[in-house]
């Protein structure tokens, strides 16, 4: 065994043993420590770069490091493997892919308006705000010689008779804290209890004196990033609110490349603890100490997330879903409870899953569509999620088609050499000076942080910018040379957003033509789906009457760039609307409305799911929109008079 330390360049550090032989990026993923590797380890993207410092490494060379890197040690951990001890160096933009948990302050209207807004919507069209969860306050005759039942059955009969059912389920849970909580409060009781028109479910009982909050779990389980909140389920309050980075993203940025390392020994519980114990169990320990709840006070779950993010979260074999004819495990199951998978919160806590539609349409889009309230209105509408997938749904109260598109990690900051998540340091919008090429940008994070990389919105910005000042032809190259503009040996091109010593990296904050034509590829799969979406209904984008932009990346996306590169249809901006994470807030409407719920089953049901490969014309489609904005220039009339 040789000792492996990493180092990173905020001075923390971190040790293991590791045979000759194993992967360096594989011994990282053992020790915790993040290394982007978007390609989960194909040295096809060349994000997991680390830097040598003292001992030896059997290196691959790739044309990810450049000749002068590779002699100042720079390395790829995918593609290194370990031959004795060594100090590997992990630079800030190698781990910046893993976003610290954030928990928000609810104190801002903004935190919160999304959610009041989705509830208001929901009541204005007949959507009862209420679940199925009460608190009973039950009272007995104690126990006597002359009176001798046990305490199940005891209490089973008067909870009978106070809420008139014939049958009461009493949990291994309750029937153990019962002899307790019944002598404790002189046999006059509290009691959650989940009602149907039969019987009642009971799942928890609590001294008649003592007050409970009655929490309920919300998660958006994206591929990227996790977000979750904890309510009052009998009011809607939102008690505690947070986000933090998938634990699984360290096996792949993109669906495929995880479910690939589920087929490998051992993999599929690797998968389900990255996101369950690594950082679902984690948020829900931080917003119960936020919201001042006991976490087993949390009796009711419900969780929103593609369809492969359902079956890793549930431990349930996804390989079905990459390979033709693309089959998953399940679309609906109202089968699963918390003690299943060790979720911590009450054990008995349901869980419901937003019904996923299709092998790449999931219950992130279904919760989406449902607060999107397309299905109710008479005009048609787009509903568009953009993330580490694009899923597109369109339609009006008469009938609503989806479909998802490959449009790889670009969104995120994958395929993209300086590209990373909206984390700290991340330039996330920017303009280009058109006589003379200087940028100004915007950086997450606190004032005065320097830039490390491109998170989405800036990709598109800096794009639209490029093209916009003539730095770039419509085919992404270069075609205008200057201070910001560096060509390789090659003649390929280059834009310096920031240099080195203005950069809070270890080089220059760069954009090249293969990112560019990367992303080209991105935003052309988002304008084919929804020119295939349309043709097949024998509609075209002027039909469109409004775009309803869901997903983080959605929150900063500067709409008339996206209109600018061909990413979005060319229509008046303002029919565009920007409605947040619409998968949290539709789970957070499925969970505290049995009404809601029950109408989301419905969209499901009644959504068409058109399944792009199958499509001979798409292909046609995307490669006409692999170029600024279109090779159709008439589809984008208003970037032509610009």
């Amino acid at each position: 065994m040789y000792p492996i330390t990493f180092q990173f360049e905020q001075g923390d550090a971190v040790l293991i043993d590791a045979t000759k032989g194993d992967s360096l990026l594989e011994v990282a993923r053992n020790a915790n420590v993040a290394i982007d590797a978007p390609c989960s380890g194909n040295a096809a993207c060349g994000k997991c770069k680390v830097k040598l410092v003292a001992g030896n490494l059997d290196s691959q060379k790739t044309s990810h490091i450049s000749d002068e890197e590779y002699a100042a040690g720079w390395r790829l951990a995918c593609a290194s493997k370990v031959m004795g001890a060594a100090v590997i160096m992990v630079p800030d933009i190698a781990s910046a892919y893993k976003s610290r948990m954030k928990v928000a302050d609810l104190s801002s209207p903004e935190e919160i308006k999304i959610f009041e807004d989705a509830k208001a919507d929901l009541a204005a069209v007949g959507l009862t705000i209420k679940n199925s969860l009460q608190v009973v306050e039950v009272t007995m005759n104690p126990p006597s010689l002359d009176d001798t039942l046990p305490d199940n059955e005891r209490f089973s009969r008067a909870l009978k008779q106070t809420i008139n059912r014939k049958l009461v389920k009493l949990p291994y849970t309750v029937i153990r804290e019962l002899p307790d909580v019944l002598r404790k409060s002189s046999f006059q009781v509290k009691c959650l209890v989940r009602m149907t028109n039969n019987d009642c479910f009971v799942y928890d009982v609590w001294p008649a004196t003592q007050n409970v909050r009655i929490g309920g779990l919300v998660i958006d389980i994206g591929t990227t990033t996790v977000s979750a909140m904890i309510i009052h389920m009998l009011t809607g309050e939102i008690l505690a609110k947070a986000s933090a980075g998938n634990g699984q993203i360290r096996y792949g940025a993109d669906v495929i490349n995880r479910i690939i390392e589920t087929t490998r020994p051992g993999g599929e519980k690797r998968l389900q603890d990255a996101v369950i114990e690594e950082t679902i169990n984690p948020m829900i320990e931080q917003m119960c100490k936020t919201a001042g709840l006991h976490q087993n006070h949390i009796y009711r779950m419900c969780v929103a997330g593609n369809t492969t993010m359902n079956h890793l979260f549930m431990g349930i074999n996804a390989d079905p879903i990459r390979m033709e004819p693309y089959i998953p495990a399940f679309f609906k199951t109202n089968s699963l409870y918390a003690s299943d998978i060790h979720i911590n919160i009450n054990p008995d806590a349901h869980i419901i899953l937003a019904p996923n539609i299709g092998s790449y349409v999931g219950g992130d889009i279904t919760a989406g569509t449902l607060v999107s309230m397309i299905w109710n209105k008479p005009e048609f509408s787009l509903f568009i999620d953009l993330g580490t997938n694009g899923e597109l749904v369109f339609g009006n109260a008469d009938f609503l088609m989806s479909c998802a598109c490959s449009a790889g990690p670009a969104f995120e900051g994958g395929d993209i050499s300086c590209g990373m998540r909206a984390t700290d340091g991340a330039i996330e919008a920017c303009t280009i000076d058109k006589e003379t090429m200087e940028p100004t940008f915007e950086v997450v994070g606190d004032e005065g942080i320097k830039p490390i990389g491109l998170c989405g919105s800036g990709i598109i910005d800096v794009i639209a910018e490029l093209y916009r000042c003539g730095i770039i032809s419509p085919k992404g190259k270069f075609v205008r040379d200057g201070e910001r503009v560096r060509r390789d040996q090659y003649g390929v091109g280059r834009y310096v957003l920031a240099f080195a010593k203005e950069a809070g990296s270890i080089k220059d904050v760069e954009i090249n033509e293969t990112d560019i034509d990367n992303f080209i590829r991105a935003k052309g799969a988002i304008f084919s789906a929804i020119r295939t979406m349309l043709s097949s209904l024998d509609f075209d984008i002027s039909m469109i009457e409004d775009v309803y932009v869901a997903g983080g990346i959605g929150s900063g996306i500067n709409m008339e760039n996206a209109v600018a590169i061909g990413m979005f249809p060319d229509i008046p901006l303002e029919r565009f609307h920007y409605i947040g994470n619409s998968s949290l807030s539709g789970a957070y409407a499925m969970l505290i409305s049995t009404e809601a719920e029950r109408k989301t089953y419905e969209i499901a049901r009644n959504m068409t799911y058109m399944e792009l490969s199958a499509v001979p014309s798409y292909m046609d489609e995307f490669v006409a929109c692999c170029f600024l904005p279109h090779t159709d220039a008439t589809l984008f009339p208003s970037v032509q008079q610009k």
